[in-house]
């Protein structure tokens, strides 16, 4: 974990500081710079932050919490993500209105249980767009959306709370676009047109890397989208819930799995999210063991590109063919 803090931490901040201090002076090189410090916010964000936020990389809560802010750096906001994710995504595992991580914008469907508009039938060709958009909504104004509803859900609660959290969101924002856009505007020898760009790229590879790796772990056509009752209460147990809206991929690939923290292993993730990711490796054949024992649903596609071509699949699915719901 120390060793893909170091590499990823260094991928995001060495090549703006390139940028800023004019070691690059032509307009491949800032693109390259940019790129690179895209996978690097990418990495930070699946292999560093994300672990620290469940409390799973270091047994010191203050390791983790320090760590955690590495997500304030890159723009978005530890607190409000710790809701989102923690909470209610790990909590409420595709169900609409509850699961934050399918609840689109009316051009985007993530379920069959969602109402369903005249734009869908092509979102799987325009979605991926989109995917490469969603990081640079994270860090304007999304934050700030979730956490005014999340504040109203009564999920904050204190004195001056919602003052002082909107306070620190912006803070944050401020130093990260000072860092990304300000400095390089100002000190850099390239114009204002070619940073805009430059960072608009930067975003683009970071926010296509987060959504594709997410995104093939639960809308996929053979996971379950349960829905809940009059009463907001879900049939079904627990962990077999996880089981049944989430899929791995890419189990035997290790470079690919330490590049995304771990993410391939989503089974193991939801089932076990107080555990850090380097032990999934281990954990998924005792896992996978266990459900074909109890004949239990284990979902998992051999490679990347395999879950890719089955999501493509459900965003096809969800936009054009009526699908019944599937109960946990």
């Amino acid at each position: 974990m120390f060793i893909k803090t170091v590499v990823m931490m260094s991928l995001y901040l060495v090549p703006v500081i390139m940028v800023i201090t004019g070691v690059v002076d032509q307009t491949w090189q800032l693109f390259a710079c940019f790129v690179l410090s895209g996978f690097g916010m990418a990495g930070i964000g699946m292999g560093v932050m994300h672990d620290a936020i469940h409390g799973t990389y270091s047994k010191n809560p203050l390791v983790n919490k320090l760590l955690g802010y590495t997500l304030n750096m890159v723009g978005a906001n530890a607190t409000v993500w710790r809701i989102q994710h923690n909470v209610l995504h790990h909590s409420y595992t595709n169900i609409s209105e509850a699961d934050d991580d399918i609840n689109a914008p009316f051009f985007l469907r993530f379920s069959p249980n969602a109402e369903k508009n005249a734009l869908h039938p092509y979102q799987h060709w325009y979605t991926w767009f989109f995917y490469g958009l969603s990081t640079l909504s994270w860090v304007t104004s999304k934050d700030f959306i979730r956490f005014r509803r999340y504040h109203k859900m009564g999920l904050f609660k204190g004195k001056n709370i919602y003052r002082n959290t909107i306070f620190k969101i912006l803070a944050w924002k401020l130093a990260y676009y000072a860092f990304t856009l300000g400095m390089p505007i100002a000190f850099s020898p390239f114009g204002l047109g070619e940073i805009l760009l430059a960072f608009l790229a930067l975003h683009f590879v970071t926010g296509l890397s987060i959504s594709l790796v997410f995104q093939t772990a639960h809308i996929m056509p053979e996971v379950n989208f349960p829905q809940a009752d009059e009463h907001g209460m879900v049939e079904g147990e627990r962990l077999l819930h996880q089981l049944a809206t989430t899929c791995n991929y890419s189990e035997k690939s290790r470079v690919f799995s330490w590049m995304i923290g771990g993410l391939n292993y989503q089974v193991e993730h939801h089932l076990f999210p107080d555990i850090c990711h380097v032990h999934y490796r281990e954990i998924a054949p005792i896992v996978k063991a266990t459900a074909e024992e109890f004949n239990i649903p284990y979902h998992s596609k051999k490679t990347f590109f395999k879950a890719l071509q089955a999501h493509f699949k459900m965003l096809y699915l969800l936009g054009n063919a009526e699908m019944v719901p599937a109960k946990a």
